[in-house]
């Protein structure tokens, strides 16, 4: 199977790394400054499975047609790259690895649904410098077709592939784990106002009680909503079911004291790196989901609204919240 990783960012280098090492047919497509380096200096990982420099094709668009493309960039990208490559993808089967639940519904709107497979990226890396990642946890790769939910042939093959690297799940119910999902990265949008890691962003209980309420805010929507979530491999529906059910100072010590030993690397999050690069963040696909919905089923979150202007603010400006400013602007919307 020949396999073409769009996106050079945290994930694209460290899947396309990994499924190098594992002998696959693969090749990256980077933006033209990554192509520089990597070719040159070939692709850097580090992290729990040890430091490897591993030589890799890349290109600045597609050079073939592949047969697997592992959409690795952000979101607000999507359109682009697909744009950029569209007339070698007309047979070609798009697996997307992005945060939220827009992606799948974005490529539809250039790639045939049946040739569409989501996924969710359950391990951990931080983008450090162009061609250089750190690989921070382990996780599985979880991979279904989130517009039928019925598991072929194609999907197991594609599985089976993608195991050599990363352990792979195949869910019948896709959907409802990415929606349970964007409750892991929601709280990403805190140490992204602050500009620090998230074990320092967390280690200060006031601050987690803005996560236990954004939680709260969210579980709600998504109840009102109509929406099931689904468990995930190592983070079952019940994490939230029961810290939304506890009083938010409560949870928020618990929350603390889990986030704050999460990583001996410093955790950023995919929206501080982002902010950090100079680029767009996907905060309108995560946090911006909870206020998208709350909106259709006529809901209030003002405490999600909040938190996305605030990071559309650091965005634009370049420009970091104190703690004292986020406690001060989230004051009132705590429960």
């Amino acid at each position: 199977m020949k396999i073409a990783v769009i996106g050079s960012g945290a994930i694209g280098n460290l899947v396309a790394g990994y499924l190098e090492l594992k002998g696959a047919d693969v090749y990256l497509v980077g933006r033209p400054e990554a192509v520089g380096i990597i070719r040159g200096r070939g692709l850097r990982i580090s992290g729990v499975r040890g430091d490897f420099n591993i030589p890799i094709h890349i290109y600045d668009t597609l050079i073939s047609r592949p047969d697997l493309v592992i959409l690795a960039t952000k979101t607000q990208d999507i359109d682009s790259a697909l744009k950029a490559n569209l007339s070698l993808l007309k047979d070609s089967t798009i697996l997307t690895v992005q945060n939220g639940i827009q992606a799948d519904n974005l490529v539809a709107g250039y790639i045939p649904k049946e040739n569409i497979i989501s996924s969710i990226i359950m391990f951990g890396a931080t983008y450090l410098e162009t061609g250089k990642v750190v690989h921070n946890f382990e996780g599985s790769w979880i991979i279904g077709k989130i517009f039928d939910g019925i598991p072929d042939e194609k999907l197991i093959s594609i599985s089976l592939i993608l195991d050599k690297a990363f352990a792979t799940i195949i869910s019948e119910d896709i959907k409802g784990m990415k929606y349970l999902k964007i409750f892991v990265n929601a709280n990403n949008c805190i140490p992204a106002i602050l500009g620090i890691s998230m074990q320092e962003a967390f280690s200060d209980i006031e601050v987690s009680r803005i996560s236990i309420a954004i939680w709260k805010e969210g579980f709600e929507i998504i109840s009102k909503a109509g929406i099931n979530l689904v468990s995930l491999p190592g983070f079952p529906l019940e994490n939230i079911t029961k810290m939304t059910s506890l009083a938010t100072l409560d949870a928020a010590k618990i929350f603390s004291g889990i986030m704050s030993t999460l990583s001996k690397d410093p955790l950023y999050g995919s929206i501080l790196q982002s902010i950090k690069r100079g680029r767009a963040s996907e905060i309108d696909y995560i946090n911006g989901e909870f206020v998208r919905l709350a909106k259709e089923n006529n809901l209030p979150a003002p405490l999600n609204q909040k938190l996305v202007e605030m990071v559309h603010g650091v965005e634009e400006k370049q420009e970091f919240f104190s703690k004292e400013e986020l406690l001060r602007d989230t004051k009132g919307l705590i429960n």
